[in-house]
């Protein structure tokens, strides 16, 4: 009884592994063709997509994904290859904002405040990606985060019938990526989940925002 039970434990994680790996591949090579990271290659757009994350990792210490995403949406935009900017993350208690936190880091780097839009309630991957198209009005925009990130919110893309392109921000270390990384993988195979499986929608729609571009 014992040996049976372990044998269909481990036919359970065998398939699951094979199921995580083939979502994963199966999206990286969906969307490479989709992804730049050089900036003169890659096509313009008038709106540009940054992806939340906090500012500041849980031990206190500045988060290098929130700045290299920032220094990227910048760039591309000092170098006329967007216009105007959403900014999408997190605010679903009053002292956590991504969202307005990436709005003064772009501050600072020279983006005009005319040109960046706020989104409160992005608050997963597919949120930010679905209400960029039926919130903000944008059927074609440029996404901003690091490579991993962009191939998952490009197959997202690609489902809602977006004219997406994603520019990679400057990967982060490693040693302070890895944990990342690895939860990336698992993030990807729930992608496939919630789009083919659950049919998971935005928390969130509510009415539309006119971006002035």
């Amino acid at each position: 009884m014992l040996y049976k039970l372990l044998r269909i434990i481990l036919y359970a994680i065998i398939t699951c592994t094979v199921l995580i790996v083939a979502c994963n591949i199966w999206i990286v090579v969906q969307t490479r063709k989709q992804i730049y990271s050089d900036i003169n290659s890659i096509p313009e757009n008038d709106v540009g997509l940054i992806l939340g994350t906090s500012k500041y990792f849980s031990n206190g210490s500045g988060n290098l994904f929130f700045r290299y995403r920032i220094e990227a949406a910048a760039e591309l935009f000092k170098k006329n290859k967007l216009k105007h900017i959403i900014v999408s993350g997190d605010n679903h208690v009053l002292e956590y904002n991504e969202a307005a936190d990436m709005r003064k880091a772009l501050l600072q780097q020279g983006v005009p405040d005319s040109c960046i839009t706020l989104d409160y309630a992005g608050f997963r991957t597919l949120d930010s990606v679905v209400r960029c198209k039926k919130v903000f009005g944008q059927n074609k925009f440029t996404i901003i985060s690091q490579e991993f990130h962009n191939q998952r919110a490009l197959f997202i893309s690609n489902h809602y019938d977006i004219e997406a392109v994603a520019y990679n921000a400057k990967a982060v270390p490693d040693q302070l990526s890895f944990t990342t990384k690895v939860r990336e993988y698992f993030a990807k195979f729930k992608a496939v989940l919630d789009i083919y499986i659950l049919h998971v929608e935005p928390k969130f729609l509510g009415d539309p925002v006119n971006v002035k571009v």
